[in-house]
């Protein structure tokens, strides 16, 4: 069965908002780096390295389904936060964002009775759960820290471990 225009629609939007995602990460990567914070610039790296990940899962299920992917223009992300902690609020606004888009073709599927996109839309909502999770660890962890440079450099150590 070829898939509908509308699901392929709204699956190649998703496809485009991922590598966006990316961008962003990437952004935040690179604002790390500047402020000397190795370690939360690896994390956002890395970040940046499973949102591609994830823009390619689109691109091979749509064309798996007998779709064409469209490539957009990916606007240009922020350059500058106020500080770690914003950098990670913005990451988890983000995340919610990106939840919501999944939840909202996922809704589109059940719609359309496209049960093989409902399928495969389970891998990224249980992903973006793991996702959302990771984010307000780290926002936790930045908060109990209360701006003490200390404990904010262990963690950027922690963080720069990330595989």
């Amino acid at each position: 069965m070829v898939i509908s225009e509308k699901v392929r629609k709204a699956l190649n939007d998703q496809l485009n908002r991922e590598i966006y995602s990316s961008y962003l990460y990437l952004s935040m990567a690179t604002y790390f780096d500047a402020e000397g914070f190795k370690g939360f610039a690896h994390w956002m790296k890395k970040q940046a390295q499973e949102e591609l990940t994830h823009a390619m899962k689109f691109y091979e299920y749509i064309y798996e389904r007998g779709g064409r992917v469209e490539l957009e223009a990916i606007e240009k992300p922020p350059s500058n936060w106020n500080g770690i902690k914003d950098a990670f609020e913005a990451a988890l606004k983000h995340e919610e964002f990106v939840t919501q888009s999944i939840y909202n073709i996922l809704e589109l599927a059940l719609e359309e009775k496209d049960h093989a996109t409902v399928s495969f839309l389970k891998w990224f909502v249980d992903e973006q759960v793991e996702e959302e999770e990771q984010v307000r660890e780290i926002l936790d962890l930045l908060e109990k820290a209360n701006g003490q440079m200390s404990v904010i450099f262990q963690l950027d150590r922690y963080l720069g471990q990330r595989e």
